[in-house]
């Protein structure tokens, strides 16, 4: 039996986390500030005897007994609703929560996993993007918030591994979606299924052309999973290499609803990546990981997920 720290607990994928590690009979302490992520997320964890919750910022120094095994470091403002909302806050989490969740690993000898993110390939010059290439990101952008502390945070675990020699694992988030997303976090999977469940129609940003590749969260918490046992410690793409336009998503979601297609446009947001498709040859050959959910399966879990939960009108 292992024992878990596990941030941003309380999150979309965080919660998903913690119930796989329950199931497989380890222990968990999740801490979350709750600034994005739910209670009710994890509400039905609470009060078994593998699982404590902890409400507290990662920003702060982590002052929590017990040795832990294994620390994954997922707390972070994703969204851009929230990131835009929350830049310093986006900032510290990356930089100074990286740094007092890698103290733990350190402290215990424990493994870390830093959850980072596609965003590390910002507007991408190369397509699909692979973990060798560097990126093209606007250092003072809106985004900056968001995309700069995340490879700051990559910079900050391998230097811990490169000093204190901590086995770390570094995984490089695409999109994801699933059952526990918020409704209001602004990205497109939540925006796009709330507008068509209330009947309303979809807006797409730019023209619609700029392409996306969405995981479900199941197969993500199994490549984080295998990645944090692994002996990889540069970074791994983790995400759904089937491409697609965001128009084409919106007639996905239209045909699952069985609603009728209406689009609104808005503005492409400033630095919007164009292109997003991850190149996952290096998780297949090291992690004998790729997806297994089509996207209409995840889509249906997700949708049923969200008929129970969003508001009705």
């Amino acid at each position: 039996m292992m024992r878990h720290l596990i941030s941003g607990a309380a999150g979309f994928i965080g919660s998903h986390l913690c119930d796989r590690l329950i199931a497989n009979g380890d222990r968990v302490v999740a801490v979350d500030n709750l600034i994005t992520g739910s209670a009710r997320n994890i509400a039905h964890l609470c009060g078994q005897t593998n699982f404590k919750f902890i409400e507290w910022d990662v920003t702060r120094p982590i002052e929590i007994d017990g040795r832990f095994d294994q620390v994954w470091h997922l707390a972070s403002l994703a969204s851009p609703k929230d990131y835009l909302e929350h830049p310093i806050e986006t900032l510290e989490v990356g930089s100074t929560g990286t740094r007092n969740m890698l103290d733990v690993a350190v402290r215990d000898g424990a493994r870390f996993l830093l959850t980072s993110t596609s965003e590390c390939y910002g507007d991408p010059l190369v397509h699909p993007q692979q973990e060798t290439y560097w990126g093209n990101v606007n250092p003072v952008g809106v985004r900056s918030c968001y995309d700069e502390s995340k490879r700051y945070a990559e910079a900050l675990t391998m230097a811990y591994h490169r000093v204190h020699g901590l086995r770390t694992n570094i995984a490089r988030i695409f999109n994801t979606y699933g059952p526990r997303m918020a409704l209001n976090d602004g990205r497109v999977v939540p925006a796009f299924l709330d507008q068509a469940l209330r009947g309303r129609p979809l807006t797409v940003f730019g023209d619609g052309s700029q392409t996306r590749s969405f995981c479900y969260v199941a197969d993500l918490v199994d490549g984080l999973l295998r990645l944090s046992v692994s002996e990889e410690r540069y970074p791994v793409n983790l995400g759904n290499p089937a491409e697609l336009t965001i128009r084409e998503f919106a007639e996905r979601i239209a045909r699952l609803i069985g609603c009728k297609l209406e689009l609104t446009f808005e503005p492409l947001p400033e630095d919007d990546p164009k292109k997003r498709r991850p190149d996952i040859s290096k998780a297949k050959r090291v992690l004998g990981w790729e997806p297994k959910v089509s996207l209409e399966d995840g889509l249906t879990e997700t949708v049923a997920y969200f008929r129970e939960f969003a508001p009705a009108g």
